[in-house]
Formats: structure tokens, sequence, C-alpha cells
């Protein structure tokens, strides 16, 4: 009954901080933190740390569903029409994010004790996901329209893809790392790889299998019934195996949503269900977030917030220097890169449960460069659309009265 409790008051705190933040104009993500921080067991001990052990499985499971509905956006028609500009582009920045966040915590490591190599490459993993949510808040808010807006949009959806194969094959090189095995070809490459495709295979099989149900279950309750049971069996199958989940369901949404035609009206459904779930992952996240070791961390989570901004805003240049785009996508489309949120804190709880020595200070910036960034990200996203002039501040204000 505690645990029931427990999660009643989880909900109701979500829900009701997301109406103290509305009038500040900050997205409900962030109020979700925040209610979880305040009430979790470093600061008001509203939801004891035993209630968070329980409510492990639905960091879980949300985090299937999460890379589900990433995995949806990757239809194959659709990338065809956004042409290799949006893919170069896309790729350029993920890749140099990665390298210029592993570069400068190196480089601060060997003068700074406790930047060890598999925090490094985790937290360089990491800094590539964004936040869509956060991203299309802004460009439904203001309307915008243009080739910024066009761009940003694809671009903020795959780097969550690309974010999470790096994530996987970084994550597997630090638990060779951390192992008393030591590194070779083995343990460095081949076995991330295998894991990747390994997770690539059974959720294709599983996404061509989901595909092929749709003709036996025709009601929509039948079938989001349907897909929720292969996403949660998706995830407890990679567990069994040693795979990675977000792989794997990313893998499975992206083939159902290849294989079914009638994806609109199912999705519809969906995604009325899944905010539910989603509320209580990010509260339960605020409430793991130990207080304490801001301080601990302080260094580095500066050095991730400043060294991610970098490798966004410059990939960003050179992936559209590199594509021969518009002049407005080099100079803006970095500063509307910058939120970070569902995916980047799903990656922190599978380090917290894989890596548990290095769970903590990655969870730690993670989650707050999370607060930080969604409170200033939708913000430079403004400004980005508005330096384009794809924001038309004449409409807006005719809105606004």
């Amino acid at each position: 009954m505690d645990i029931l409790l427990s999660l009643t008051l989880v909900m109701a705190l979500g829900l009701l901080m997301t109406r103290l933040v509305k009038p500040l104009g900050l997205p409900n993500v962030t109020g979700y933190i925040v209610a979880g921080l305040l009430a979790g067991p470093f600061c008001f001990k509203f939801i004891t740390e035993e209630s968070l052990e329980a409510f492990s499985i639905i960091t879980t499971v949300a985090l299937g569903f999460v890379a589900f509905s990433i995995g949806g956006e990757f239809k194959l028609d659709y990338l065809k029409r956004l042409g290799k500009k949006v893919l170069i582009i896309t790729f350029v920045q993920a890749i140099m994010t990665v390298i210029v966040v592993d570069l400068v915590l190196i480089i601060v490591g060997l003068f700074v004790p406790g930047f060890d190599l598999p925090l490094v490459l985790l937290l360089g993993a990491i800094a590539t996901a964004t936040a869509p949510a956060a991203t299309l808040m802004v460009v439904r808010q203001y309307k915008a329209r243009g080739i910024v807006t066009e761009t940003l949009l694809p671009v903020v959806a795959g780097d969550d893809a690309i974010g999470l194969i790096i994530f996987s094959l970084s994550l597997a090189i630090a638990k060779a790392l951390t192992s008393n095995q030591g590194i070779t070809i083995k343990t460095a490459l081949l076995m991330p790889l295998w894991e990747i495709f390994m997770s690539l295979l059974i959720g294709g099989l599983i996404g061509y299998v989901l595909a092929l149900s749709m003709k036996v279950f025709k009601s929509r309750a039948n079938r989001i019934s349907l897909i929720i049971t292969v996403v949660i069996g998706g995830v407890a199958l990679s567990n069994l195996l040693n795979l990675s989940a977000l792989l794997t369901c990313m893998t499975i949404g992206a083939v159902y949503a290849n294989l079914f035609r009638d994806l609109h009206r199912v999705l519809e459904v969906y995604d009325r269900w899944t905010p539910p779930l989603y509320l209580l992952f990010f509260v339960i996240s605020g409430a793991e977030l130990d207080v304490r070791m801001i301080v601990s961390v302080g260094l580095l989570g500066a050095l991730y917030l400043i060294s991610r901004a970098i490798g966004k805003y410059f990939g960003a240049y050179l992936g559209a220097h590199l594509a021969n785009a518009d002049e407005n996508v080099k100079k803006y489309l970095g500063l509307a890169l910058l939120p970070q949120a569902g995916v980047a804190i799903g990656m922190s709880q599978i380090v917290m449960a894989q890596l548990p020595e290095y769970g903590g200070p990655v969870r730690t910036v993670v989650l707050c460069a999370t607060l930080i960034l969604e409170l200033v990200g939708p913000l430079l996203a403004k400004v980005a659309l508005s330096k384009s002039g794809e924001i038309h501040k004449d409409e807006f204000v005719k809105r606004e009265a």
C-alpha cells in the first residue's frame, strides 16, 4: 500500500508542477523533474529510497516506449524526401559533439582527478541526444516556417537514433574498461558491434512479426495492446540476452512504421496512452537526483554543458557547410539543437543499472544539464528561428492579443 500511495503522490506532484511552470513558459518535463527532485529521498523525503527501487521497472519500460516512438519516425519514404543534406548535417553534428566532449574531458582529466575514461566515453555519447519535444514546442508556439525549421525537426529526430547507436558502443567499451579482463579487440570492438547487430536483428524480427500481426488484430484497442505487449517483451528479451533495449525497441518501431500502412491511426491512440508513463519516468528520474552530488560534479557538469554546446553548434555549422545548405542553416541551426531531456535521461538510467560505479555522476550531470538546457534551450531555439526570419512577429503578436 505504501508503494501505491507513493505512486499516487508521484503523479499528483508531477501534474501540479506543470501548472506552476506553465506561466514561466517552461516545458512539462522541467516541472516533472523539479517535482521529483523536491519529493525525493534527498530533499523532502515524500518518496523513499525503497519506493524508488520498486519504481525501477517503470523507468525500464518507459525507455522502451521512448525508443519505439523514435523508431516510428524513420520511414524510408520520409528519409528519401529529406535528401542527403539533412542526413549529412545530422551525422556530422552528432559525431563532432562526441569528439569535442570526449577531448575536453580527457584533456582536463590529465590535470584533475576523477575524470575516468569510462565516465568520459559515457558522457560523450549521451551528449549527442537532443529533446524533440522542447524544439517542437517552440516551432508550434511561434508557427515558425522556413528552411531552418524544415531542417531542424528531422535533424533532432535523427540525432537520437545516432545517439542510441553511439551510446550502445560506448557503454560496451566502458564495461570492458572497468572489467578485470583488460582491453582487447574483442572486448573493445567486436563485442560492442555484436551487441548492436543482435539488438537490430532481434528488433527487426519483432517489428516484422508486429506488422504481420496487424492483419489478425483489426481494432485499434487490440493493436495498441499488441504494441504494448511487444515493446515490454522487447525490453525483457534484451535484458535477458544482455542487449541494448533502446536499440531493440527503436528497431521494432522503425520496421513496424515501414511495413504497416495504417500507422497514423494506431499511433494517434498510442500517443494518448504514453503521457502518464512519461510523467512517471521524469518524476522518478528527478527523485533519484542526489543534490549532494551536484557540488562534487560541478566542474564536470560545467565542462559537459560548455563542450556539448560547442560541439552541437560548430558540428551543425560544419555539416551544413559540407552539405552546401542555406546560409541561415549554417548560422542558426546549432543554436536550436541544445535542449536535452528524455533520451539522455534514459541513457543515464541504463548506466545506473549496468555501471553503478559511474551511474551517480553520470545521472547527476545529465539531470542538472537537463534542467538548465530545458530552461535555456527553448529560448535559444526561439532566438535562432527569429534571427533566421522564420518567426513572423506580426502574426505572433496578433495571436497573443
